[in-house]
């Protein structure tokens, strides 16, 4: 490689060179280094040595690299991109004013040209153009590259923002009495109209834009109004009519429609009044009352306030009405029972046709044996609209307004004939299933579970047998603190359906404890369960009894002997799965160790599988976690419930063997009881 010496300092970059003072440098170096070499050999070896720890330094590089280093030390500057667009047209102003057949004005467009060189702006297209000035200078417009009619383009050079003016006019159209003339959309983002007429009293509608301004003098009106850009901003307008609805006399017609469900105390009354404005305009609408009638509440959505005197109702609205209106009236009034019945009939005043009907109904066991009506038609009831129609019932009679004059003569008087209504179950029990646990001494624990449905009751009184004492009562899962009648009974509360609603099935749970005589090798033991003041549809009875013991029930009493199977009913079910209730299932008193003197079942064996301790911490860990959770929301979804102390749930401990006995349709306050006969099995009884 042939190398070109270049003398530099060392650790100090040279600046960038021109092309002779490169040449003449590198010249100069080689002929130094040329003249060296010749007098190398006449130095002594030592003076080189001491020259050379003297020097500071120096490299000596080819052009090629010196030049790559340097560019790398010094890089060029990259050229900027290009601008998306040369030009845009940012924003546009019209101010426009109407003469005659003409929106003549000026229009300011504000361009920025971003681009070195000749760049085309588009003018908004259907412009006339009468002049254009740039910076206040005269300018020409062009036709734009695609050759569309009426479309222009200004021809710009300097980068940077300019204001383009333009002189314009505008056709105006005329049409049923509207005038209007549109601005073409733009591309610009910002479009704005100032357009003022030469007369006051004109009403304006916008298509395309949203009015910023509104201002009236003596003789114009003026109008400042943003665009979308998108779209054609449209101008129409058209003199004030004025309206002198207010200033006619009132013409109105109406239709009331009016409703009566005569009850054994009061009457409810309920009426629909619907206006029809001919003529004028009604600021109120006046209703005649009958004297007995007391109106409760007048709804409408046009409706500002209502006020009854001298028997006349005035119904006054938010605004006056000029076509129609509509509002719904209730009230009350004291009829008699039963016997002839003078119906009070509502009247709309003020109308020259008035149009409707009424409808009578008798709520609770009556009818209608006779009617007189005067100004009535018998009619349909689904003819008089949703009033009436949504309280159809069989004992309704309905009626048409005769037509003809407002102040015609209506009246309405009917025959009630009442029956004394039977009285109806409002609750029952649909399943209760009884699981008793007896001991050798005769000592009984009884789990009472009803499966009520209620209507109306507040409670079910439960008679228990002599001598037994509650532990705990629930109703629906909850605990409850049951009350104490007059003869010693409890009373539990219930729960309601709501009003016109199937009532849905709840769970009520007592437990109890009730002494008894011890029993013997063989006898016989009376098993009495409580009353209840509500019929019982289905019972089933679940007796566990000592194991050293046989026990069958006794043939021709309420009960008989069949296979247990689970309660029909869902609540009981579920509160069998919740408390572990299939049959010889050791819990509570069992799982302690002793149950009635009988040692508890040995536990299960363990497992022949190896415990895994990683797993078992995981599953610790987990469970941990849940219980965290499940205290967290309990507490949460406790807060603000009664406070005080609770009786506890009693778990019934099922040990032994048992029988089965059910019974059907057991009526109320009737203590369902059953005869057990036992004898001692000396080989340690069966199940």
């Amino acid at each position: 490689m042939r190398h070109v010496p270049a003398l530099l300092p060392h650790g100090k970059p040279v600046d960038g060179c021109q092309g002779l003072y490169l040449q003449t440098l590198i010249r100069s170096m080689s002929v130094l280094s040329l003249l060296a070499l010749l007098l190398l050999p006449a130095i002594p070896t030592h003076a080189q040595d001491k020259d050379s720890s003297r020097s500071p330094g120096w490299v000596v590089l080819p052009i090629d690299e010196y030049r790559t280093l340097h560019a790398r030390a010094f890089p060029p500057d990259h050229e900027p991109e290009p601008p998306p667009v040369d030009a845009m047209l940012t924003r546009v102003d019209y101010d426009l004013r109407v003469n005659g057949d003409f929106a003549s004005g000026h229009a300011k467009l504000t361009i920025d040209v971003l681009k070195d060189g000749w760049v085309r702006v588009p003018i908004p297209s259907g412009l006339l153009v009468r002049e254009a000035r740039l910076d206040g200078k005269l300018v020409s417009l062009v036709s734009n590259i695609s050759g569309k009619a009426g479309s222009l383009t200004a021809v710009l050079y300097h980068p940077g923002r300019a204001i383009l003016a333009l002189d314009i006019a505008l056709p105006i159209a005329a049409n049923a009495g509207e005038e209007s003339f549109a601005l073409p959309s733009s591309s610009s983002g910002v479009t704005r109209a100032a357009v003022e007429i030469p007369r006051n009293g004109v009403d304006i509608r916008l298509t395309g834009g949203l009015l910023s301004d509104h201002a009236e003098t003596p003789a114009s009106s003026k109008w400042t109004v943003f665009a979308r850009g998108n779209e054609p901003l449209t101008f129409t307008w058209h003199r004030k009519i004025e309206d002198h609805r207010m200033e006619q006399p009132l013409r109105l017609r109406g239709s009331l429609t009016q409703w009566l469900g005569l009850g054994e105390d009061s009457t409810a009354v309920s009426a629909e009044v619907s206006l029809e404005v001919v003529q004028g305009a009604a600021r109120e609408a006046r209703i005649h009352v009958p004297p007995q009638v007391t109106i409760n509440q007048v709804q409408g959505a046009t409706v500002a306030d209502w006020e009854m005197k001298s028997g006349e109702l005035a119904v006054t609205f938010l605004e006056p009405v000029e076509q129609s209106a509509r509002f719904v009236i209730t009230g009350e009034v004291r009829l008699p029972r039963d016997g002839q019945i003078d119906v009070p009939l509502l009247r709309l005043l003020n109308a020259e046709r008035e149009t409707g009907g009424v409808a009578v109904d008798v709520l609770g066991a009556g009818e209608i044996t006779n009617q007189k009506p005067q100004g009535l038609e018998n009619a349909d009831a689904s003819d008089l609209g949703d009033l009436v129609t949504s309280r159809q019932s069989p004992s309704m009679v309905a009626f048409r307004f005769r037509p003809g004059d407002a102040s015609l003569t209506r009246a309405l008087g009917v025959n009630i004939a009442r029956y004394d209504q039977q009285a109806v179950l409002m609750a029952n029990v649909e399943e209760a299933r009884y699981r008793v646990l007896i001991s050798k001494e005769g000592k009984t624990l009884v789990q009472a579970r009803y499966a009520v449905r209620n209507n109306q009751r507040n409670f079910v009184k439960v008679t228990l047998p002599v001598g037994a004492v509650l532990w705990s009562a629930s109703l629906a899962g909850r605990p409850i603190r049951p009350g104490q009648s007059t003869d010693g009974s409890l009373l539990l509360p219930l729960e309601k359906s709501r009003g016109g609603e199937e009532a849905p099935e709840f769970a009520v749970e007592i437990v109890y404890f009730s002494p008894g005589a011890n029993w013997n090798d063989r006898g016989k033991s009376k098993l009495t369960l409580p009353a209840l003041d509500l019929p019982v549809s289905r019972t089933g009875l679940l007796v566990y009894y000592p194991p050293l013991f046989k026990v069958n029930n006794e043939p021709g009493g309420s009960f008989r002997t069949e296979t247990y199977v689970e309660p029909s009913s869902s609540v009981l079910n579920a509160r069998d799965e919740s408390t572990g209730g299939g049959a010889g299932v050791a819990t509570s008193l069992a799982a302690a160790g002793v149950v009635f003197g009988m040692p508890a079942a040995p536990p299960p064996p363990p497992p022949s599988a190896k415990p895994d301790p990683a797993r078992d911490d995981k599953d610790l860990k987990g469970q941990s976690a849940t219980n965290a959770l499940l205290d967290k929301y309990r507490s949460a979804t406790y807060v603000g419930r009664a406070t005080g102390v609770l009786p506890i749930h009693v778990s019934f401990p099922a040990f032994g063997p048992s029988v089965y006995l059910v019974s059907e349709l057991t009526s109320e306050n009737q203590a369902p009881s059953t005869d057990l006969n036992y004898q001692q099995d000396k080989k340690g009884g069966s199940r």
